[in-house]
């Protein structure tokens, strides 16, 4: 299994980044192909107190990389992966993830 872990680093406009992420985009990322589950969430902070270099992270779950790579290559992903560069002004960080178990 492995997962596409994006995380949105702190947006120049929260109201609107969120506006458009849970009106907009959660619905697109969860019309993306060959995924076995997906998940959202904000992040709070670091386990110390300080300021988390994050906002929000995503976590989408696939069977294989190929799979990960169908998805991308899917109208409805090459969509959501754009629309996440649009809405993500503050940039983000895609990372592919090996999961061990």
């Amino acid at each position: 299994m492995v997962k596409l872990v994006v995380a949105y680093k702190h947006p120049t406009d929260v109201q609107e980044f969120e506006r458009r992420y849970l009106g907009e985009h959660v619905a697109m990322a969860r019309r993306i192909p060959h995924m076995a589950r997906i998940e959202f969430g904000k992040v709070v902070g670091m386990m110390d107190g300080s300021k988390a270099p994050y906002h929000r992270i995503a976590e989408l779950h696939f069977e294989s990389q190929a799979a990960l790579g169908q998805a991308g290559a899917s109208a409805d992903g090459q969509a959501a992966f754009k629309h996440a560069g649009e809405i993500g002004t503050g940039g983000l960080d895609a990372m592919v993830v090996e999961v061990d178990d």
